[in-house]
This record gives C-alpha cells, structure tokens and sequence, in this order.
C-alpha cells in the first residue's frame, strides 16, 4: 500500500512510547498493520534524517557488545506537538471517510 503522506505520522507514533532504531521501526509498521503497510529502508532513513533536522527527532549511536552500532531515534517536545497536530488531522480525515466509505444505518439509507 501507498504510504506518501503516511510514514511520518507512522515513524513519530512509534518513537512516542521509546527510543527505536530505524530497522526496528520498518519492523513495526509491517507487524502492527498486518504486512499492509511498509516502510522500505529507501524512504525511511531519508525520513528519519528529515525529521531529525527538523527537530522533531533526535538520534544518538549506541555500541553494544557483539551487535552492530545503531542510531536510536527519540521523540523531541516539538515532535510531540507535531504528532499531536498530526493525530487531530487523521482522525478528521478518518472521521470524514468513515462517513462516505461505510454502509450509513438502515434508518438514514434511502428509499
């Protein structure tokens, strides 16, 4: 599925609860909608950058042992108020398909 306009709403909702790392992210999106949605390393980690200068995100390198080095990203208060915004937005938006899209009860179909 098409996801312009999507994956930053997606990628802030995830960082909310914790520090993530991109793949993990990627990960996440796929799991949590049922392979419907995918965010593909070609767009995500551009996204991240994006997000990242815009001040929305911070990242930081984190060396464990025995694993590869990887950026943690975590959200910021001006991603907070973004995601916040960005949330009113798609339940408007939801809200206004769900009106059109979904059979209306019995009562106010018409004759």
């Amino acid at each position: 599925m098409e996801m312009k306009g999507t994956a930053e709403v997606l990628v802030l909702s995830l960082l909310e609860s914790r520090a993530r790392h991109g793949y993990e992210l990627a990960k996440l999106i796929a799991l949590r909608s049922g392979g419907a949605l995918e965010l593909h390393v070609a767009s995500l980690y551009p996204l991240l950058y994006r997000l990242e200068k815009r001040g929305l995100i911070t990242g930081r390198w984190v060396e464990k042992p025995n694993e590869r080095r990887r950026r943690f990203y975590t959200l910021t208060p001006a991603g907070h108020k973004a995601l916040t915004a960005q949330r009113r937005s798609w339940r408007a938006l939801l809200d206004g398909m769900r009106a059109i899209i979904l059979p209306a009860p019995a009562e106010e179909k018409a004759p």
